[in-house]
């Protein structure tokens, strides 16, 4: 019982009757757990559900074959042969567009004649078993013109819908429908293998066998199903051609979600950025709330109330506020999480994997994600006013100034251990990646922000000694009181200025990261772009999609009057060292005459596509040789068709096209071990005079019957920066809702000030000072806050931008961004913060005016 009087005497009390701070604190938390819960929600659903209608109706199967370029078809009958009893499935796997509504769906190609078999043999009875309905009332199995769909693409049983696939356009029938027992996440298509083969032009060519195998032959030690799936893996490989690859089925989902690993863990930390900026401001609240109660902690102390008994109470208090700002982050984080979803889901479909958004669901991990996150940032927010307030004896309980002094005092030696602090995160900058996560690179970026908290309390107590005397002499004598009343509660405005400073930081060195990566991308577009057309399938663009253009519209293109030449590009999706990589082929004999250097060796173009034309040879991107530790000389080992083959790195080359990787290869040297001559891509030079317009619609008019985009130089560049822009809008929503949480702190914090100052500006107006005057000495000291965060979070947020482009992006992603200063960019967004800091004292400084100077005294 005395500790519930305890609690109810020293924290309910203050919550209650300080409406203003409490608001304020559950605001800051709020906001900082809706944010981490928001892209939490966000990344669950944008990268969750890449591949999923394809990998649900893989059913039950244990292994899977795959081959760059397709497998060849013959190896279906090489695996049924076998006196193995093993179930083969062979699958084709591509998208569709819909023509209608322009969606983008997984196009899947099953042999319908062994699910009929399977289903009659077994007489199933549930349709997810063969995964499609209406099976036994098929009576044109191999009509290349039926498919079945989902339920959801709203088309009944017997109506046309137009697809586009690869270049082509064509109507088929809904013949039946994926049951929804499927549990496939969004919309698909499914028709006969060899009606799919003859629509994605793969003719002798599948994307994948499945296997399901039996259990180990014999007595199995282990018993589990790893070993027999394991024991069937080792031998069955030693039957298949060795550029045949043999893994357990899913693997390139599981390669897929490991490179979305390092976007989602950097997104993740972004989010946290609100956090922070929140604990400096609860830490704030909670100090000054430690310093108003004194007296009061001084009576219960002198009561009998223990130091542990103090210490429990503030941090129940913490508990409160971290649970309160919990229950309000749970639909707060789920509204965010609305809008974060579209922004992430373009962002890995450009950037990485075909993916369409899932459900946003509030599980039990989320809330309690929440609850943690909340309670846990206030409770370390408030832990060192909580100790505070316990030290706190009661003979000093009215000493309102030592720990102000104290704070003085020690600002030089906290300067020295910031120094320290510096030079530790300048070395934890050096160190390389672990596991891929630049993990030095975030502890460099928190020692970086350590210092500069520490360095704080000098630097403020510097700059309003500078001030002091030039606002007096430029803006009067309530400039000097401004500044000075800042010094002298140095503890306090180090905070205001710490949280905000942090805040602009984090802006400015994610704002100069971008404005970096921005710059350097249309740099590298010149060289990059050197054709005057570019042409590609019609549909939805993503990383690892490669529709394909009919061959014979690539030769009629060749031969316009006003074409000088063109180049194909050809690319396939493949694994190398259990990542997913792309590999292409691009005609380098035209290329390398056009392109200017692109090289990390800086050779010239000519000189390194001459070395791969026509050998075993290849030149790989950036973000390959990073992530995959190779550099110019060293070989690779890719499968192609049926054979191991062995590629020289003939250089490197800058690429921010794709994260994933690329490597590439002469066209003439795809062609000796894969078939597929059908390019993904086109890039159409002119011949010297040629009209751009006339050659564009001359090629609109050989390409009438197909359906393929044409771009210009310029419409390809313009589209590139757009991706680019909307991939980090995210990352601008993270950093305003970080400005935002600092900036409503700013306001609690002076309206804070205000109260706590009654009796100093009561004195004031005894001694004759106007309203305007009182009102002038608030709003410079919002605006002394404002400029003293912006010069501290810009030179910080420098620092932070050179961890961000030179350690963080290079070991996560593998890109080289060269530095720029986005001047204008900085300059808008830093005023910005700056007036709102000032206008963030407005209703502070109206509450001091309305102060009545002789009841404020008398309480005192």
């Amino acid at each position: 019982m005395p500790q519930l009087t305890l609690f109810f005497r020293l924290i309910v009390r203050p919550i209650l009757r300080e409406r203003a701070r409490s608001l304020l604190i559950v605001l800051a938390v709020a906001l900082g757990v809706s944010v981490v819960l928001a892209i939490e929600l966000a990344g669950n659903a944008a990268g969750g559900s890449f591949r999923s209608s394809m990998e649900t109706l893989a059913g039950d199967n244990d292994l899977e074959v795959t081959a760059a370029g397709g497998v060849a078809q013959q190896i279906i009958g090489q695996l049924a042969t076998l006196p193995y009893p093993l179930r083969v499935s062979p699958r084709i796997e591509d998208h569709a567009t819909v023509a209608a509504t322009g969606e983008t769906v997984p196009l899947i190609g099953i042999d319908i004649v062994a699910e009929v078999n399977s289903h009659q043999e077994q007489k199933l009875e549930t349709p997810r078993q063969t995964n499609i309905e209406n099976i036994d009332r098929i009576d044109r199995i191999d009509d290349p013109e039926v498919i079945w769909i989902t339920h959801t693409l709203d088309k009944r049983q017997g109506e046309k819908i137009t697809l586009l696939i690869n270049d082509q356009r064509k109507e088929y029938v809904v013949r039946g429908y994926i049951p929804e027992a499927a549990q496939i996440a969004g919309n698909a298509v499914v028709m006969d293998i060899d009606a799919a083969q003859q629509a994605t032009g793969k003719q002798n060519r599948l994307d994948r066998i499945l296997l399901k195998v039996p259990d180990r032959p014999g007595p199995d030690p282990s018993g589990s199903n790893q070993a027999s799936v394991d024991y069937w893996q080792q031998k069955l490989r030693a039957v298949l051609p060795s550029g045949v690859e043999l893994n357990p089925q899913g693997s390139q989902t599981t390669a897929n979600r490991r490179m979305l690993a390092a976007f989602r863990w950097n997104l993740r930390i972004l989010s946290y950025v609100a956090l922070v900026v929140g604990a400096f401001l609860i830490y704030n609240t909670i100090s000054f709330s430690v310093v108003r109660r004194r007296p009061d902690i001084g009576v219960v102390r002198a009561l009998g109330a223990t130091r542990r008994a103090v210490l429990l109470a503030f941090l129940a208090e913490a508990v409160v506020f971290g649970v309160v700002g919990a229950v309000i982050a749970l639909p707060l984080g789920r509204l965010l999480a609305t809008g974060a979803v579209d922004l992430l889901a373009s962002t890995v479909d450009a950037l990485y994997i075909s993916s369409r958004p899932g459900s946003l669901n509030l599980t039990a991990e989320s809330v309690i994600l929440a609850f943690a996150v909340g309670i846990g940032v206030t409770l370390i927010s408030a832990w060192a006013p909580a100790q505070e307030a316990s030290r706190v004896s009661p003979t000093e309980a009215m000493s309102r100034g030592s720990r102000e002094y104290s704070i003085r005092v020690e600002r030089k030696r906290d300067a020295l251990i910031a120094l320290v602090l510096a030079v530790a995160g300048a070395l934890a900058a050096r160190v390389p990646a672990i596991a891929g996560k630049p993990l030095f690179g975030y502890l460099s970026a928190l020692l970086l922000i350590a210092a500069s908290a520490l360095a704080i309390p000098a630097l403020v107590y510097w700059m309003t000694w500078v001030a002091s005397t030039t606002l007096r002499k430029f803006m009067g004598v309530e400039a000097m009181l401004a500044s000075r009343s800042l010094a002298g509660s140095l503890r306090r405005t180090s905070v205001l200025v710490g949280a905000l400073s942090t805040a602009i930081a984090m802006m400015t060195s994610v704002g100069i990261m971008v404005g970096s990566f921005r710059q350097t991308v249309i740099t590298w577009m010149d060289g990059q772009l050197p054709a005057d057309l570019y042409l590609r399938p019609a549909g939805n663009p993503s990383a690892d999609r490669h529709p394909t253009i009919a061959l014979d519209l690539t030769d009629r293109i060749a031969q316009l009057p006003g074409v000088q030449s063109v180049s194909r590009f050809k690319a396939y999706e493949i694994e190398y060292q259990g990542l997913p990589v792309t590999l292409g082929s691009a005609e380098t004999a035209v290329s390398r005459y056009y392109q200017s250097s692109n090289f990390l060796s800086g050779r010239p173009p000519n000189q390194v596509l001459k070395e791969i034309q026509g050998h075993d040879a290849a030149i790989v991107s950036e973000p390959f040789a990073n992530k995959h530790h190779v550099r110019a000389g060293d070989h690779v080992t890719l499968p192609l068709g049926n054979n191991l083959v062995d590629f020289r790195i003939v250089d490197v080359f800058y690429d921010y096209a794709n994260e994933r990787g690329y490597i590439v290869l002469d066209r003439s040297t795809m062609l000796r071990y894969l078939s597929d001559a059908a390019p993904s891509n086109l890039a159409v030079y002119l011949a010297p005079g040629a009209d751009l317009e006339i050659v564009r619609n001359e090629i609109k008019q050989v390409s009438a019957h197909h359906a393929v985009l044409i771009f210009s130089n310029r419409d390809l560049r313009r589209e590139a920066i757009r991706i680019f822009d909307q991939t980090f809008a995210i990352t601008y929503a993270l950093e305003a809702i970080a400005i935002l949480v600092a900036i409503a702190g700013i306001a609690g914090s002076l309206m804070s000030i205000v109260i706590d100052r009654r009796r100093e500006f009561g004195i004031l107006r005894f001694l004759g000072v106007a309203n305007s005057q009182i009102r002038k000495i608030i709003l410079v000291e919002a605006g002394l806050i404002g400029l003293f965060a912006n010069i501290v979070g810009l030179v910080l947020g420098v620092l932070l931008s050179l961890v961000l482009i030179f350690v963080i992006n290079k070991q996560s992603f593998g890109w080289t961004i060269q530095f720029h200063w986005p001047v204008s960019v900085l300059i808008g967004a830093l005023s910005l913060v700056y007036l709102a800091t000032v206008l963030a004292g407005v209703y502070p400084a109206r509450v001091a005016q309305r102060l009545n100077p002789i009841e404020v005294v008398h309480e005192e």
